[in-house]
């Protein structure tokens, strides 16, 4: 079921949002070379805990994965892209991080994602991110009230392929509001002018992630972190977006 937010209710999760957005930016400064995984985790859990926030990454146990998540945040290294658990690992120049969280205040959730590179950047880390940034970009301009979801969809399959990217079709966005995932899902490939009508007061997390030379993905074995089957690098990008009268708001943008 698909419940449009009120505009009092998108001011409400706007709150959220830019909390998430400044604590992202935040944690993307202090991923570095040498700082552990878990000094990043427990920098988020602090500043989580000093704002009232909760996370929505905290005891989440769905279909997939092994067990409650118990970190509040998702960090992904290199071939890792989505649902990283959070471990003892030092991060060495040139890794390629991405960051996801999901938090709750005052009963409203906003959830984003952001890749960086530790240290001396690849040029074709670079690419990887900037594809996802770019199909990102594309996903919220075509985030229209009266449209359709398909629109969002076709763009970033599109935006993939003029990368020289695949596209997986197992994992995408989401509806979001009072939890964190909600109706609809939100693929990231599919075709335009079809799926449901974007009516004022739909929001919805859109998240391209893409893998260098793969569409396939793998498991590991703590039943979460995903990874690229072939190894080569990924990236992930997200915000949390309001369809308005007016247009698309991004409600978890950063400085």
């Amino acid at each position: 079921m698909i419940e449009l937010k009120s505009t009092e209710e998108i001011g409400r999760m706007a709150v959220t949002g830019r909390f998430v957005g400044e604590l992202l930016a935040e944690l993307s400064g202090v991923a570095g070379v040498g700082v552990n995984l878990m000094d990043i985790e427990h920098h988020a859990r602090r500043r989580i805990k000093e704002r009232g926030a909760e996370s929505c990454y905290w005891d989440y146990a769905p279909s997939f994965g092994r067990g409650p998540f118990r970190n509040v945040l998702c960090l992904s290294v290199n071939d890792a892209v989505l649902h990283g658990l959070p471990h003892d690992y030092v991060l060495r120049d040139g890794d390629l991080l991405s960051i996801d969280m999901a938090v709750g205040i005052d009963g409203w959730v906003a959830d984003s994602a952001i890749s960086v590179i530790v240290g001396t950047p690849d040029p074709a880390d670079l690419r990887l991110i900037e594809a996802t940034e770019v199909a990102l970009a594309a996903a919220i301009t075509a985030a229209q009230p009266g449209g359709r979801l398909g629109d969002i969809s076709a763009v970033i399959g599109e935006t993939a392929r003029s990368y020289g990217y695949g596209v997986n079709g197992e994992f995408g966005g989401h509806g979001i509001g009072r939890t964190m995932h909600e109706d609809p899902h939100v693929a990231n490939n599919g075709r335009a002018r079809r799926g449901i009508r974007l009516d004022p007061g739909l929001t919805i997390a859109i998240e391209p992630w893409f893998c260098r030379t793969t569409d396939k993905i793998r498991y590991d074995e703590d039943g979460w972190t995903i990874r690229s089957a072939d190894g080569s690098r990924t990236a992930h990008s997200e915000h949390t977006v309001a369809i308005t009268e007016s247009g698309p708001q991004v409600l978890t943008r950063r400085d």
